[in-house]
């Protein structure tokens, strides 16, 4: 375009020096001749015209004075490209998320137990022992509440109240409220006012009664259902809480347990298990626990793409991308882990992702003989997990690992050079007992 207006341009500064010289021309020779008579119109096509080669000069002025656009830079193509994976990434997991929750039936059905490493994520009941998947651990734990209710009224409803309401706020509000109630009562036993409780008052309504096990609190301590006149309206009544005789004396032990109760969690269970010296130890096989996420674990990885996505439009530094990569590895939840010991046996347990790595020592050290003797464990790659503060996905063990569990050198060294007795099977011998074949 812009080399069309330039030939425009240099045409028209031509038309306007006047009719050609030849240098070898005398001066009249130079003078100006008649103008030959101009030939009729023909139908071929013709030049612009005035008004035209005019706008067109025009806009060929306007074009060179338009500012030419910065040339990007090298930060410029590196910001372009990290936002531009990055929004791929983000497009492409949500995907592949809402594709794994949308077939994720399916996709239990279809695994072969027997191929399995481990048959998934299970959970122990801390009330009644009973151990579950990870999808059952909380209608587990609630029915164990309500189970609990029978020995101890008011501990089932202070674990109820705890435990099946998920905003924390709202639990410790509406507890403060209940424990401001069984105050009044305790510090004025006397005045009658304090033991009835209106059940349509507005702060009951907003911070208690949508609680859950708020009602059976209420009942366990002593108060009952009642229906009451209102002084001074015919036939008008409004429901109430009222203490029971004789109940006043456990209010303030009741109001204690409540404020410093806490939910009531299911545990994850190791699934410790012990094989047989095997060349399949590094080979795994995880079942869908280990990768499914829930509704809420969903929203957070979308909310920290989102988080990325933003900081995408600055050059990212060397702590920056190992910052990502650690919050690519927290999308593990579990991690199946197995230590190889110098005698060839392999244990097995479950972990939580972020579990520090002091764990996965205490787990080892409850299977062995010598607990009391120091001892390392090597990652995959030959490096020694000296700090045991770090979480098990930031040390690259997820979403499963084999390890290398090595006696501490300098005591082995003393232990020879003593004369010591050499250390025979690692493992205690009721683990050996039940020890499996890996497949």
């Amino acid at each position: 375009m812009k080399k069309f207006f330039q030939d425009i341009k240099a045409e028209l500064q031509f038309k306007g020096a006047g009719p050609g010289q030849k240098l070898s021309e005398s001066p009249r020779e130079r003078a100006p001749k008649e103008k030959p008579k101009a030939d009729p119109p023909s139908k071929c096509r013709q030049g612009p015209t005035n008004e035209a080669q005019m706008a067109a000069a025009a806009a060929l002025a306007r074009l060179e004075q338009k500012p030419k656009p910065r040339p990007p830079t090298s930060q410029d193509a590196i910001r372009n490209q990290v936002k531009k994976e990055l929004m791929a990434e983000a497009a492409a997991s949500d995907k592949g998320a809402s594709v794994d929750q949308k077939n994720s039936l399916p996709a239990l059905q279809e695994e072969d137990p027997s191929m399995l490493s481990v048959s998934g994520v299970y959970f122990t009941c801390p009330l009644t022992g009973a151990t579950v998947r990870k999808d059952k651990r909380e209608a587990q734990v609630k029915k164990a509440i309500l189970e609990h209710a029978a020995q101890d009224p008011v501990a089932a409803a202070i674990m109820e109240i705890h435990t099946c309401n998920r905003d924390r706020e709202k639990v410790k509000l509406g507890v403060e409220t209940i424990a401001k109630y069984l105050d009044n009562i305790h510090l004025h036993p006397d005045e009658e006012k304090y033991r009835k409780i209106k059940l349509q008052n507005k702060v009951f309504q907003e911070r208690i009664h949508c609680l859950e096990g708020t009602h059976k609190f209420f009942q366990a301590v002593g108060f009952e259902k009642a229906t009451l006149s209102i002084p001074g309206q015919e036939e008008a009544t409004e429901d109430f809480y009222v203490l029971k005789e004789g109940k006043l004396g456990d209010l303030k032990e009741h109001k204690e347990k409540l404020l410093s109760g806490e939910p009531l969690r299911a545990t994850l269970d190791r699934q410790l298990r012990v094989f047989k010296p095997s060349p399949q130890a590094s080979r795994f096989e995880l079942p869908s626990d280990f990768f499914s996420i829930t509704a809420e674990e969903l929203k957070r990885e979308q909310r920290l793409r989102a988080e990325a996505v933003e900081k995408a439009s600055m050059l990212r530094t060397k702590a920056m991308r190992e910052k990502e990569e650690q919050r690519e590895l927290r999308k593990y939840n579990y991690a199946l882990l197995r230590v190889r010991f110098p005698d060839g046996y392999i244990l097995q347990g479950t972990f939580y992702a972020r579990e520090p790595v002091s764990t996965l020592y205490q787990f080892v050290r409850e299977t062995l003989q010598n607990n009391w003797l120091p001892f390392e464990l090597l990652a995959p790659g030959g490096h020694k997990l000296n700090d045991e503060s770090m979480a098990i996905n930031e040390c690259g063990l997820v979403p499963s690992a084999l390890l290398t569990f090595v006696w501490d050198a300098e005591v082995m060294a003393d232990i020879k050079a003593s004369g010591g007795e050499r250390i025979g099977s690692v493992l205690k011998p009721d683990l050996l007992l039940s020890v499996q074949t890996l497949s």
